[in-house]
């Protein structure tokens, strides 16, 4: 007797998650090109005011999870036309998060030597969206 590798209850989920998977790439890619522009004719300042006051939306019940927007905003990057920076896909991914009711912190943090410079997102001081230990690498400079 041949087993199936999934039931039907988990290939219907499945196939439910990927329109909304497919939305949540768009959304980020979207997003990304938002901040190219944002970045290369208005500069640093005014992303950093609009990350700045961008406030958390409220959601239904239910809304998705942290770990899958980062997902999405991770593949949206790997089809972006060009190299993402840090800055971009944090600031992108903190808007995202914020679209859906999560409290998600841009942060911005420098290593003296050598000099680096880096951004990642946090929630409720958790990074979600870069490597845990970054937070000892880097010396927090701001949270927005």
């Amino acid at each position: 007797m041949r087993s199936q590798p999934f039931s039907a209850k988990t290939m219907n989920s499945i196939v439910n998650r990927v329109p909304l998977m497919n939305r949540f790439v768009i959304e980020s890619w979207l997003l990304l090109i938002q901040l190219e522009f944002v970045m290369k004719f208005r500069g640093f300042h005014a992303l950093h005011g609009l990350v700045h006051t961008r406030c958390v939306q409220p959601t239904a019940a239910t809304r998705p999870s942290s770990e899958l927007l980062c997902h999405a905003m991770d593949l949206a990057c790997v089809f972006y036309f060009k190299r993402v920076l840090c800055l971009q896909r944090s600031a992108a991914a903190t808007l995202l998060l914020r679209r859906y009711g999560w409290h998600a912190e841009m942060v911005t943090g420098i290593q003296i030597l050598p000099f680096t410079s880096h951004a990642w997102v946090e929630i409720y001081g958790t990074v979600v969206n870069d490597k845990p230990y970054v937070r000892d690498i880097y010396q927090v400079l701001e949270r927005c």
